[in-house]
């Protein structure tokens, strides 16, 4: 007898369909092909002590199990349930009427209980796009999976809970009308409760408003940013804030962000226990400086997302930044010009989203307090000593923040300021102002694939935008040309920098509701460019 049962496998951050083809024939013997990891082939041991303590005896059947495509390496033990409800229907123990319409994913406890797997959100997604009717799947990925709309998420608790509802029995015996029911989720009210954290706010931070005004202009455009200054002038406390400031995830964004925490496994659990079904607030990632190149980019011999791609469309904080391999700081290069990362490796290729704000903080030399003037702490470093600590910063890496800037200690009178500080409620609502003013530049280039940033994403924010849109949309009149190239020759700027300033300066005209880009913005946008580039051996 030959019955097939569909699943699927996460690939990237996406999911492949898979098939599996169940052969019985009478004997005592037990084939797994179809490119199985040591994790699936354990799952015979545990199939059989599941329906072992269930009352279902298979051991007099010959099972040879075919798991395609062949050439697609199948991971993990979500594959438990599928193989185990296909060994029950070649017993004829479970009817096959129902098994072309779902797809179905599970790991098998040894009493048949079904454990959380990884990836249901991109399952999910998956299933609906090959037309199947719906998922059946663990009950604590039921609401993860249950996001996605014209499709039924069946969460099952155990084993038999799935015996019953593909035979089309009550769940429970004794009670015919109570039935199984798929999973619902409102995702309006995940949005409207959930958005922003309630302990961090900007009217917590005294004084330093120069660098309010940077980070605002950040948001606002999608900017990366450095913070240099030294210790305790409040650098981390600031950048924690940033992602208060932000626009909220849209639905399309809190789907893709989403996908890749699940294939991770790293979704939040909820106050009561549950697993978060879906991420509404922006990610905030902030990497200890021992992390290695790998842990950042991803990667693995099966791969998996790393840093860059669990902070996507969100913050990346690296703080003490020349605290960080000089190795694991090059490989940011590219995925901050491209928004993307594709790791490769002998068995695979797989590409990851990474389109997000880099915020960095650092101090000026190595005891903290060059330049800073304090006579309480006056810098003891050698000038080789800051030579060689600021050259673990390289100029191309530098090159791509866009904002640079300088933070000086707080002044002990707006320390004892009682009156908070401007609210992040209040800075996000210009920034969200400016951020529409974006959307509805970038409307009719975001279906256009010769507008998109590579790796196939829209355009969004200005940070993003490609050269022909720098072009398009960051004109600037005669006076304002003189003064960029006088900027450019005395600074000795690069061609990108050139972009950036460009970049920044539009976004500071959108903050003011200006349709065009004037001195005053362009003079601002070039002081965040100003940091001493000798000093920074660029």
């Amino acid at each position: 007898m030959l019955t097939k049962i569909y699943s699927a496998t996460p690939v990237g951050i996406d999911a492949v369909p898979v098939t599996i083809e169940v052969h019985t024939i009478p004997g005592f013997d037990f084939t797994l092909v179809g490119l199985p990891d040591n994790a699936v082939k354990e799952s015979h041991d545990r199939i059989v002590a599941a329906l072992a303590v269930n009352g279902y005896d298979t051991l007099r059947r010959a099972f040879t199990i075919n798991m395609a495509p062949a050439d697609i390496k199948k991971e993990g033990a979500a594959f438990d349930l599928p193989l185990a409800i296909g060994m029950l229907a070649g017993c004829e123990l479970v009817r096959t009427r129902l098994l072309a319409r779902y797809m179905l994913l599970g790991e098998l406890s040894l009493d048949g209980t079904l454990q959380p797997i990884r990836g249901a959100l991109p399952i999910a997604l998956c299933a609906r796009r090959e037309g199947y009717k719906g998922l059946i799947l663990p009950a604590e990925n039921a609401e993860e999976a249950a996001v996605v709309e014209g499709l039924e998420v069946y969460g099952m608790e155990s084993l038999i809970d799935v015996i019953h509802f593909l035979n089309e029995e009550p769940k429970n015996e004794l009670d015919p009308d109570d039935v199984f029911a798929p999973t619902t989720v409102d995702i309006r009210s995940l949005f409207r409760t959930s958005a922003y954290p309630s302990d961090i706010d900007f009217a917590d931070v005294r004084g330093q408003f120069k660098v309010r005004r940077a980070v605002e202009i950040a948001a606002a455009g999608g900017h990366n940013i450095i913070m240099v200054g030294p210790p305790g002038a409040g650098k981390s406390m600031i950048a924690k804030r940033i992602p208060t400031i932000l626009p909220p995830l849209t639905l399309e964004e809190a789907l893709e962000t989403t996908k890749i925490h699940s294939v991770s496994g790293l979704l939040k659990r909820n106050s009561d226990g549950t697993r978060s079904s879906l991420i509404v607030q922006r990610p905030f990632r902030a990497p200890h400086h021992t992390i290695t190149s790998v842990a950042m980019v991803g990667g693995g011999v099966n791969p998996h997302p790393g840093e860059i791609s669990l902070a996507h469309n969100g913050v990346m904080f690296l703080d003490e930044l020349t605290e960080h391999p000089k190795t694991t700081l090059e490989v940011l290069r590219q995925p901050l010009e491209d928004r993307h990362i594709t790791v490769a490796r002998t068995k695979s290729t797989v590409d990851y989203p990474a389109s997000f704000m880099l915020v960095a903080a650092m101090n000026p030399c190595p005891c903290g307090y060059y330049g800073a003037n304090n006579p309480a702490h006056p810098c003891t470093c050698t000038p080789g000593q800051i030579q060689r600590y600021l050259h673990k910063i390289s100029g191309p890496l530098l090159d791509r923040i866009d904002i640079q800037c300088e933070i000086e200690a707080v002044p002990y009178e707006q320390l004892r300021d009682t009156q908070p500080g401007e609210s992040s409620a209040a800075i996000r609502e210009r920034v969200i102002r400016a951020r529409a003013i974006q959307t509805e530049r970038f409307r009719d280039s975001r279906s256009a694939p010769t507008d998109r940033v590579p790796g196939g994403s829209s355009v969004h924010c200005n940070a993003m935008m490609t050269a022909k849109q720098v072009r398009d949309f960051c004109t600037i009149n005669d006076e304002c040309d003189q003064l960029l190239r006088f900027t450019m020759t005395k600074l000795g700027l690069s061609a990108r920098a050139y972009d950036r300033i460009l970049k920044v300066a539009r976004t500071i005209a959108d903050l003011a509701g200006s349709p065009d880009i004037q001195k005053q913005h362009l003079l601002e946008a070039i002081s965040y460019r100003s940091l001493d580039r000798n000093t920074w051996g660029a």
